[in-house]
């Protein structure tokens, strides 16, 4: 089913070319009131369950909050800022995992997430 295309539907889509990384919806508002001020929470719910129905957002769990982000970007995992909450993609991934697996045990998937502080938070502690 091919749905409309509107200043609110492109608004959100854009936040997410833009901003290249797994957002909240609380993100995803605030980012799209900048070009939409009057943009309503609820349109951004609305919006965002009509994008993953369509394939391109998925939903991801990250720091016990739903975030969401493109499909289809390959398998990567995620660093969280845990000053600004913030949530960004890391390419790539880990080699060795098996390495970790219980004897007698198979592993079918994973993801990871690092927890720390990022650029941003960092100079801005600094002071620089």
């Amino acid at each position: 089913m091919s749905r409309r295309s509107t200043k609110q539907r492109e608004s959100i889509r854009s936040v997410f070319e833009r901003e290249g990384r797994p957002l909240s919806t609380g993100e995803i508002h605030e980012l799209a009131r900048e070009c939409i001020p009057g943009l309503g929470i609820a349109t951004v719910y609305r919006t965002v369950k009509s994008l993953i129905e369509e394939g391109w957002l998925v939903s991801i769990r990250v720091a016990g909050t739903t975030r969401y982000e493109r499909a289809n970007i390959g398998h990567h995992h995620h660093f969280h800022c845990g000053e600004c909450d913030r949530t960004f993609d890391i390419p790539g991934c880990v080699e060795g995992l098996n390495k970790l697996v219980p004897d007698h045990f198979r592993l079918i998937s994973h993801e990871l997430t690092l927890v720390g502080v990022c650029a941003s938070c960092t100079t801005s502690a600094s002071g620089i």
